[in-house]
């Protein structure tokens, strides 16, 4: 049986209904929330092991409400939304959601991506130290630096950072990289895979073109060092 706290916060009654019926079948532990006042509250008091959060909802929205929650604590968190745009998914992963899922969705899908976030957040961090010129990643305190200046990663963005260093030169469809990161068979939408590699470009400034597009196929970390 799983021991997993999860809040679901929505306005939407009926879709915590839903969701909290599937998530208990799995032996989750729900709270609810209907607005993000409530749900900041909800984590102040008691620290739920993993969020699914709306975008629009009164009072306080769920961009806002996330970056509250993470003053508090770096929960996992899968954000449900009925707008589709990819700005609004950027604007999601760029404050350190884990994923992203429109309405109207899939129970039993929603179910398998807090399965696979759960399972890697737990999955413990290996002592390797990756070094290309001056950008460098430190796994053992699971952090980046560029130039010796830290940078912020959000959780998706380190892990698909460091699975295309450790398959360096190597060339990697979106399937491979939606498969190993997201952890579940992907129902469409491997614009997933473009949005974080966008985002991830962006943080690595001059060290950006190491991510090199490989047309019609994927990505890859090119890196090839000077004699």
């Amino acid at each position: 049986m799983i021991f997993i706290k999860v809040l679901i916060c929505d306005d939407e009654v009926l879709i915590r209904e839903v969701i909290k019926e599937y998530l208990k079948i799995e032996g989750y532990e729900i709270m609810e929330a209907e607005n993000g006042l409530i749900a900041k509250e909800m984590v102040e008091k008691e620290l739920p092991d993993f969020i699914i959060m709306d975008i629009m909802m009164p009072k306080m929205d769920g961009y806002q409400t996330i970056k509250e929650i993470k003053k508090i604590k770096d929960i996992p968190c899968l954000m449900l939304s009925a707008r589709q745009d990819e700005i609004d998914k950027l604007l999601g992963f760029e404050i350190g959601i884990d994923d992203y899922m429109t309405k109207p969705f899939s129970p039993k899908e929603l179910v398998a991506r807090i399965k696979a976030i759960t399972k890697r957040n737990d999955k413990k961090s290996n002592t390797n130290i990756y070094e290309f010129d001056g950008l460098k990643i430190d796994d053992i305190a699971h952090e980046v630096t560029i130039d010796n200046q830290k940078i912020n990663l959000t959780p998706k963005e380190y892990e698909l950072l460091k699975y295309l260093i450790e398959n360096k030169n190597i060339a990697l469809t979106r399937e491979q990289l939606l498969t190993s990161i997201w952890g579940y068979d992907f129902y469409g939408d491997d614009r997933t895979v473009d949005t974080h590699v966008k985002t991830l470009r962006n943080q690595l400034g001059k060290y950006r073109d190491y991510i090199t597009t490989i047309r019609k196929v994927g990505y890859k970390f090119e890196y090839k060092k000077e004699n």
